[in-house]
């Protein structure tokens, strides 16, 4: 078999991960023990993240024409490359998180959604809230104005529950004693 032929389904696979993907991060990897890299892996597949080291000339065949071209420039060295394939912050938030602990992963460059992002970018991005926290929280500052309106409401109307109902109760309790006096005094 000829080189290329061996090098097609490589590129076709890259090619296949970065049209699917929302963003993809590139990150040097130099320096990780087995044991940091295979933990880093399985957090990155938990999240839905494909992580995969490949060559430099592989990843740059396979981005051409693509947003992902933008990351030529720095596909030097030991490059490996996270797509996120759900979420567009997964990648960098749970490499930023795991570079914390394993200074040896450095962080190249980045795209999500067609933006080019540096190695500070990136950190900025690891910032960001997933989606799902992100809606949550929307959901949440929309719903509280409305849970704060019904409490007043209903503690308005049990307010004033109260008092129709104390001046009833009050009424009740003393007309029988004044009936009860005027057919006494009859007898």
């Amino acid at each position: 078999m000829a080189k290329v032929e061996l090098k097609a389904p490589v590129i076709d696979e890259i090619k296949g991960y970065a049209s699917d993907a929302k963003s993809a991060v590139l990150v040097d990897y130099r320096g990780l023990t087995v044991e940091q890299d295979t933990k880093l892996r399985k957090e990155l597949r938990e999240a839905g993240v494909v992580y995969k080291v490949y060559k430099n000339t592989m990843m740059h065949l396979a981005f051409e024409g693509t947003d992902y071209a933008q990351l030529d420039k720095h596909l030097e060295g030991p490059t490996a490359i996270a797509f996120g394939i759900e979420d567009e912050t997964a990648p960098a938030r749970i490499l930023n998180d795991f570079a914390k602990q394993a200074d040896a992963l450095q962080f190249k460059a980045a795209v999500v959604d067609g933006t080019y992002y540096d190695e500070a970018g990136v950190k900025v991005l690891a910032t960001i809230p997933s989606k799902d926290v992100l809606i949550s929280k929307l959901l949440g500052s929309l719903q509280s104005p409305i849970t704060n309106l019904a409490r007043v409401l209903k503690q308005i109307a049990e307010k004033d529950g109260e008092a129709v109902e104390a001046p009833a109760e009050e009424a009740a309790a003393e007309t029988p004693a004044e009936e009860a006096a005027p057919a006494e005094a009859a007898e």
